[in-house]
């Protein structure tokens, strides 16, 4: 049995986001801030991935919720981040005491009557800077990444595949643990616009990052994903209004966006009478590059006849934004030319709801933690317009964006 309660007490955001990140489940995008933390109550087990999510429906569907009433996503809420790959075993959890606060207020669901102030209480405020980087290392190299691009290339122009999008990885070491509430804090400083986000991982790390994407999110009977593709870097000090003109006017970059927009949009169609999609993207404003955005809306007619969150996500994930398209094509490809597997990264991060509302970012943009040691990925669209050379320093880009929070030296 959970009680949720409407708190008139005005909470620390910064009190939360720290306790968040460095020992629950912190999800906080530009309006709502949603921090899980204690024990898990309740742990949500996907064995087949996202491909079969009735189990974990049924569970969260089961636990109860008593109190005030409160907006979606206040009540009995499961938090985490699944992995990329469809069919990898995750798990969700229901942490034992949540708090979100927006713009309509705060409030507290709890599994107890235990004394949940003193896990805020006993934060220490996050200090720690970035640190020199004792050790770093490239998975694949700069030169093989390039050479795996060439070979996607010539397999598009042969029109095997629309669009696959290939990542690569840096890991390395600091000196120090890296405390996951200062970098968290960070990113929030750096990256306004994003929701940032910090959870435990199946493998016992710490995922933390700054995700601008919204995979889906589900509300009842309507449903919304915000699809980002088509990216330029941003040089520091100087005006970006130039770059993104250029952006906005690149036929390659936006047939790789309208690819990504026609999917969704079509696969949505199949479950919803009214499917809309803003008529031409739109710049997404980050710290170090922009890309080009599209607003996905649609609407069923039958309140209680819309797919649930997380059967939305077994639609929709890998979108063609970090996977490909016809998807088990550029899946197929993504095995072949990429030797090491993404594990987290591009999977869905975010949280459902008993009533089966939900949000889900992809998990881009983002570091995983463990102790000193750091891993970070980062992606790029390949159509047959692509340059090696040119995505090779996209990924480059992201990731130095990525680990500037992290390390002082130049990735």
């Amino acid at each position: 049995m959970f009680v949720r309660e409407r708190l008139d007490d005005v909470l620390s955001v910064a009190q939360l986001r720290t306790l968040g990140a460095r020992s629950g489940w912190l999800l906080e995008s530009p309006d709502t801030i949603r921090v899980g933390f204690g024990r898990p109550v309740a742990t949500l087990v996907l064995e087949n991935g996202i491909t079969d999510p009735s189990r974990a429906r049924r569970e969260l569907a089961g636990l109860t919720l008593r109190g005030d009433d409160g907006p979606s996503g206040s009540g009995v809420v499961a938090m985490g981040s699944l992995a990329f790959n469809r069919d990898a075993p995750g798990v969700l959890h229901v942490p034992q005491y949540i708090i979100t606060r927006n713009a309509e207020g705060t409030w507290l669901t709890r599994s107890d009557d235990g004394d949940w102030r003193h896990f805020l209480d006993d934060q220490p405020a996050p200090w720690q800077e970035p640190q020199m980087a004792r050790s770093v290392t490239y998975r694949p190299s700069p030169e093989e990444y390039a050479h795996h691009v060439a070979a996607a290339v010539e397999l598009l122009r042969r029109k095997e595949i629309d669009k696959v999008v290939l990542a690569r990885a840096v890991q390395g070491t600091v000196e120090h643990d890296i405390d996951c509430a200062a970098l968290a804090q960070r990113l929030r400083v750096r990256e306004p616009s994003c929701t940032i986000y910090a959870l435990p991982t199946s493998d016992r790390r710490r995922f933390v990052g700054a995700s601008p994407e919204l995979l889906v999110r589900r509300e009842g009977p309507e449903v919304t994903c915000h699809p980002l593709a088509g990216t330029i870097a941003i040089p520091p000090d100087v005006d970006p209004g130039d770059y993104h003109a250029w952006l906005l006017g690149s036929a390659k970059n936006l047939h790789e966006h309208g690819v990504l927009v026609d999917d969704l949009v079509t696969t949505l169609g199949g479950y919803y009478d009214d499917i809309s999609a803003d008529p031409t993207p739109s710049i997404v404003k980050l710290r170090t590059v922009a890309h080009l955005g599209t607003w996905i809306r649609g609407r069923h007619a039958e309140v209680d006849g819309a797919p649930d969150a997380l059967s939305l996500l077994s639609l929709l994930h890998p979108t063609a934004a970090v996977g490909g398209l016809p998807r088990v094509a550029a899946y197929d490809l993504l095995r072949r030319l990429e030797p090491f597997d993404r594990g987290h990264y591009a999977g869905p991060v975010g949280w459902v709801d008993a009533r089966g509302d939900g949000e889900f970012w992809i998990g881009i943009r983002g570091v995983l933690v463990d102790g000193a040691d750091f891993e970070a990925w980062a992606g790029a669209g390949i159509v047959s317009e692509s340059d090696p050379i040119a995505e090779r320093e996209e990924t480059r880009d992201k990731l130095a964006s990525v680990l500037s929070s992290v390390v002082v030296d130049r990735i």
